[in-house]
């Protein structure tokens, strides 16, 4: 989920110093907006520790006129709070209609260190989580504006603050952000559920990248400037659920750098290499599969990409190691009257493998945020929630005992360009290449943006993308295999242990 945050996104001192004071001028002018209607803003600012979040707050402090904010802070909680049910502290500290209440942590503090530091269960987490969701919702429909902040840093440049932090010595909440900074891949999971299910449409989760303090300040700024907007567009202050769809961080500041500008396009293997390690993973996955079916271990493989990126080869590489008795291949197209009778994830359902079958879809149920999204055959509300249900579809997999891999195969434009015109030339391969598919090239950078919103929603601790550089064919087809390989060997060796 945190991949499309963690590619090094920055804004320059001058594009800051250009950008800010139009900025400041309409966040202001927003919130007398607000301030007329009657509507009160809830700001909730969470995340990692050293990521900044005081120092956006301060800034917020500055843009935002002082008079009708509150800046509140949840410590632990005093014998006052916890004599009371856990919601009590919050209610408390709402915001009155038409002011603004910036909140650090809020009600998802407390249960994620919690069940981080493993005091609370799933299930007790779970719960936790679908009240803050009922919560929310029940305030939105009251008519208030909750916009959810996620603060995030890497493993690496948290380390490198909290080393910098030490050597000052000038911080009073050390302890706790180095106790913080040990447990970061278990806070990272936990974090992950809580955005998972408490991202919704009418108030969504927005991840922003904190390496760069100008580019976290101004995305901040610009998310909230977008989503006020359109809330005074579309929302009106009624209770409407309003999707805030195409607001997301990712979306504005720093828009021309996305997760796929992290794809080292120009790796290649040579053709005696290929063949060498295409054998020996091959190999490997022939006597694995029917020890999968053995063991009734199933396995759902999902093939996404642009067009002529090599999917269709990545596939070929893959059954040809398999038993055709043990896998059944779909080929997602246009859904057919009786599919669109029924939910979208229907006609995928459909297809899950029994015990110790293997699944390989060829486009699957990411057609409803990439190309539904795009072409716009889905509205927005419909596109927005389908990350959440393709989450709890996956999820439901996984707790099954599926095997689930996800591949997105990346080529840069000139590449796809080169194997269009290449089709053309050739006889057997001319009948692949569509109108449709020239099309699709004037709206690359459209499908740019869908993907990397796809993989920062939907690329999970259980379900995670593979991103693979397809721009070398035998790079890309050994990168599948490899994958594919090293998953089931290590859900084999789960069993065993």
């Amino acid at each position: 989920m945190f991949e499309a945050v963690e590619v090094g996104r920055k804004v320059s001192k001058e594009d800051f110093k250009a950008r800010e004071p139009e900025l400041h001028v309409q966040l202001l002018k927003a919130q007398r907006s607000l301030r007329k209607q009657g509507t009160p803003l809830i700001i909730v600012v969470a995340g990692v520790e050293l990521a900044g979040k005081a120092d956006v707050v301060r800034r917020l402090n500055r843009w935002f006129d002082a008079r009708g904010v509150e800046n509140v802070a949840f410590w632990d909680p005093t014998d006052e709070e916890t004599g009371r049910p856990y919601y009590w502290r919050f209610w408390r500290r709402m915001p009155t209609r038409g002011s603004i209440s910036i909140m650090f942590g809020s009600w998802y503090s407390r249960p994620i260190v919690e069940h981080a530091h493993d005091t609370i269960n799933d299930g007790d987490f779970d719960r936790v989580m679908d009240r803050n969701r009922r919560l929310e919702r029940m305030l939105r429909q009251d008519g208030a504006l909750i916009v959810k902040f996620w603060f995030h840093l890497e493993r690496k440049e948290q380390r490198r603050r909290l080393k910098k932090v030490r050597k000052e010595g000038a911080n009073i909440h050390l302890d706790q952000q180095a106790q913080f900074a040990e447990r970061y891949t278990d806070l990272a999971a936990t974090a992950e559920r809580a955005i998972r299910q408490t991202d919704t449409g009418e108030c969504p989760w927005f991840l922003v990248e904190c390496g760069d303090k100008r580019y976290r300040d101004l995305t901040v700024g610009e998310t909230l400037l977008q989503t006020i907007d359109h809330f005074l567009e579309k929302g009106n202050g009624n209770g409407q659920s309003q999707a805030f769809h195409e607001l997301t961080p990712i979306d504005i500041a720093g828009a021309d750098t996305t997760i796929l500008d992290r794809v080292e396009l120009d790796q290649a293997l040579d053709r005696e290499r290929y063949k060498e390690a295409l054998e020996q993973h091959q190999s490997r996955i022939r006597r694995h599969a029917w020890e999968m079916y053995e063991r009734r271990r199933n396995v759902v493989v999902v093939f996404e990409g642009w067009d002529a990126a090599g999917k269709g080869g990545a596939i070929r590489r893959i059954v040809a190691a398999v038993d055709p008795r043990l896998y059944h291949l779909i080929s997602v197209s246009a859904p057919t009257d009786e599919e669109l009778a029924h939910h979208y994830l229907w006609r995928f359902w459909r297809h899950i493998p029994p015990a110790g079958g293997m699944t390989i879809y060829d486009r699957s149920w990411y057609g409803r945020v990439l190309v539904e999204r795009v072409e716009g055959f889905a509205s927005a509300a419909e596109w927005q929630r389908a990350y959440q249900e393709i989450n709890d579809f996956e999820e439901q997999l996984v707790e099954h005992g599926t095997v689930l891999l996800k591949f997105f195969m990346h080529i840069s434009p000139e590449e796809q360009l080169r194997r269009f015109e290449e089709r053309e030339k050739t006889p057997w391969k001319k009948h692949k290449l569509t109108d449709e598919d020239w099309r699709n090239r004037d709206k690359w950078d459209a499908y740019v943006q869908a993907v990397n919103e796809m993989v920062s929603r939907t690329s999970t601790h259980f379900a995670p993308w593979h991103i693979i550089a397809g721009n070398d064919k035998y790079h890309a087809r050994v990168d599948v295999v490899r994958t594919f390989d090293e998953t089931v060997t290590a859900a084999l060796k789960a069993d065993k242990d």
